[in-house]
């Protein structure tokens, strides 16, 4: 039987999330675990009379490429990557890893080096999404990977992710633009602002400058579930300390009490007690993995738990984050990298965030009316 929300949520992100036209190609990419979504896209993208191509991969290729690999297959971009990014219209990405620890013994030099080889793909998906020539959203399929790793029951778990996405309130679309409504006057107040300051009680106190960027609002149109403002950056201001607060995943290896040093922009010390070799690696990645590419606050409210998933933990009402290496070409950050890793920072925890000497987050709450909360 099939489950009713995935053909809500697939309805949301085909006319809400990347809202699709007549005519247009529609990309449908996830692992063969999430075909019950896939399929339900598909039929919602025929229905909004757009053309589907469905990329369906089995999750082990990542592994196998990554320990078969030469080192010239390894430094490959695929040109035909190029030329579906360059004809795509539209990009629906489904996460739903049935081992989120596949790739924990692969080479991290190995992931450093296909991540750089695949900068040519990202730079023209950025470039395009700036343009808004390609419309794209990332969603999770409720995995049963992912729920251990959340500490959650499959049906827990499901119920998280669609709660968290609003696909139990009765309009989940009228829902989004109540949320894009209030995140909007968050934007509208922080355009303009120049000096950006985090202090929280883990030892996190960071400045930087902001001068000339955009803060962005994400309302459900590219990252679903989502719930965040974003902005990046000048990229050699930034100084202080950034101590995250949960675990930091990437390519399913897990770092834990990441801190880091910046000094003009770049970070000049790093260590973590848990996959320090790891960090490091991606650090030395290429020239911008150093610099950070985004600032962010999490304005998500349905969220509340850390579930080692980047994609809702970052959103986390209450909590800011920040990216290291490639900032996103519509926020005016110019920091150009094959990497970009985003760690969190838990306000609820104690601490603030200050922007031109106002503090407008205080214990992960916000101090105006009108601004992020609970739906």
């Amino acid at each position: 039987m099939r489950d009713p929300r995935l053909q809500k949520l697939a309805g949301v992100l085909v006319n809400y999330s990347v809202g699709v036209k007549k005519g247009q190609i529609v990309r449908i990419s996830g692992p063969p675990v999430s075909q019950p979504l896939i399929v339900a896209l598909y039929e919602k993208v025929l229905e909004a009379g757009g053309h589907p191509a469905v990329r369906m991969v089995p999750e082990e290729l990542n592994e196998i490429f990554l320990k078969k690999a030469s080192d010239e297959q390894l430094k490959f971009c695929n040109p035909i990557g190029l030329y579906e990014y360059e004809k795509l219209d539209c990009s629906i990405g489904i996460w739903a890893e049935e081992n989120t620890k596949a790739l924990t013994n692969c080479d991290p030099k190995k992931i450093g080096t296909t991540q750089a080889a695949r900068k040519p793909l990202m730079d023209l998906f950025m470039k395009r999404a700036a343009e808004g020539s390609l419309r794209w959203v990332g969603t999770q399929y409720p995995s049963q990977a992912c729920a251990q790793d959340g500490e959650m029951s499959e049906a827990e778990y499901e119920d998280f992710v669609f709660s968290a996405g609003l696909i139990d309130k009765p309009d989940p679309v009228a829902a989004w633009k109540l949320v894009s409504e209030r995140q909007q006057r968050l934007v509208d107040f922080l355009n303009g602002k120049t000096e950006y300051h985090v202090k929280s009680a883990n030892g996190t106190d960071v400045r930087m400058s902001l001068a000339g960027k955009t803060w962005i609002n994400c309302d459900g149109h590219e990252n679903f579930p989502d719930g965040e403002v974003f902005s990046g950056p000048v990229v050699e201001s930034v100084e202080g300390q950034i101590n995250f607060s949960f675990p930091a995943v990437h390519h399913g290896r897990e770092v834990q009490d990441v801190k880091l040093t910046f000094r003009n922009g770049k970070v000049v010390a790093a260590s973590a007690s848990k996959g320090e070799d790891f960090l490091i690696s991606m650090l030395d990645m290429d020239a911008g993995s150093r610099f950070l590419g985004e600032c962010a606050i999490g304005t998500n409210y349905d969220i509340q738990r850390y579930t080692r998933n980047t994609l809702f933990d970052e959103k986390i009402g209450g909590t800011c984050h920040f990216a290291l290496g490639a900032g996103y070409p519509e926020s005016g950050n110019t920091n150009q990298s094959g990497l970009h890793w985003d760690m969190v920072i838990d306000l609820r925890q104690g601490g603030y965030i200050e922007i031109d000497g106002m503090k407008i987050v205080i214990d992960g709450r916000f101090t105006k009316e009108g601004f992020p909360g609970p739906v």
